[in-house]
């Protein structure tokens, strides 16, 4: 998918591949390097639309004097006091497109502490649906705020590490880093 950027457009969630899409709005984007990768920050003046990984910086357009500018630099900062041990706990305004099903599922991810981890069937037991464990991982799978929604704080029932947007090794280094942290 070609990347479209517009100074006039709002980029809206696309639920066929968790990629953002542009609409009619003002966006921000920007790029943060931390220890999982090049993740890619995108904002409308109400909030956090996407950080997802990405394999190398692009075109960054940070809106001076707009909000949505304001909102892409404090997520930058606020991932990289996550990254260095000094943040738990996002204070950043979220924008999601979802089906309520999904926004369910992101809104108990939320609910998970730093440093601790809950199975796909747990998630799926507080959605009402002991049965429902794979449709959490669907839902999980199309988070389009990765960390700050923690999808990577859901793991298998066996306590193993199940797939993850930004790979099983990223994954990995997240809880761990968590743990260290506690």
């Amino acid at each position: 998918m070609a990347e479209i950027l517009n100074r006039k457009k709002e980029m809206i969630l696309d639920q066929r591949n968790g990629d953002c899409l542009v609409s009619d709005m003002k966006i921000s984007r920007s790029y943060v390097d931390t220890p999982i990768g090049m993740l890619r920050i995108d904002a409308c003046r109400d909030g956090i639309l996407c950080v997802k990984k990405v394999d190398e910086a692009g075109g960054a357009d940070v809106m001076l004097g707009d909000s949505s500018g304001d909102l892409v630099k404090r997520c930058a900062l606020e991932l990289g006091e996550y990254f260095a041990g000094e943040r738990r706990v996002f204070d950043l305004p979220l924008k999601l497109q979802g089906t309520a099903f999904q926004r369910r599922v992101w809104s108990i991810l939320e609910e998970i502490p730093y440093g601790e981890t809950r199975s796909y069937r747990q998630v799926a037991l507080r959605c009402g649906n002991e049965k429902a464990a794979r449709a959490v991982g669907m839902a999980s799978h199309a988070n389009p705020v990765l960390i700050l929604v923690p999808c990577h704080r859901m793991i298998g029932t066996d306590g193993s590490l199940t797939g993850y947007a930004a790979g099983i090794g990223a994954k990995r280094y997240l809880l761990q880093m968590e743990k260290r942290g506690l």
